[in-house]
């Protein structure tokens, strides 16, 4: 685990997978505790919302992979 976290890029995929956790744990959550408090046009743009946050995220992973490729 340690030498994931070593580098830039490990360090972005351990944080994105933290968030990604986090997201999932929140949604359940809410389906467990809200049974009627958000109704599915709400939760639908929710988790559309955070997929586009979690693919500009991938993006950026991946254009900073690109410029350590160049410098080498």
């Amino acid at each position: 685990m340690r030498s994931i976290l070593e580098s830039d890029v490990g360090f972005y995929y351990a944080i994105g997978a933290f968030t990604l956790g986090v997201f999932v744990v929140g949604l359940v959550g809410l389906w467990t505790v809200g049974s009627g408090g958000v109704g599915t046009r709400e939760l639908v743009g929710l988790v559309v919302g955070f997929v586009l946050f979690m693919l500009v995220y991938i993006v950026s992973i991946a254009v900073r992979r690109l410029e350590e490729a160049e410098d080498v």
